[in-house]
């Protein structure tokens, strides 16, 4: 798996992950507070998309993931 693809899936995972422990409908809502984690993890997304600064990006290189073809994964 490249370092893009854990990104993106990592990123999903906390969108949806946050969404369903903010919106007060589901079933294991816990507080509205966290809908400020899904922003947070859009604001990251989108600077990295200008500044090309990644930080989950180094993390998973020193891990072991491998960079696909593209460069910066979130640029």
């Amino acid at each position: 798996m490249t370092i893009e693809r854990a990104i993106r899936i990592m990123a999903g995972f906390f969108v949806v992950l946050s969404l369903a422990l903010g919106w007060q409908g589901s079933p294991i809502f816990v507080s509205e507070w966290f809908l400020a984690f899904t922003a947070f993890v859009g604001l990251n997304l989108m600077q990295s998309g200008f500044t090309g600064f990644c930080p989950p990006e180094k993390l998973l290189a020193k891990m072991g993931f491998k960079r696909g073809n593209g460069g910066s994964c979130c640029g």
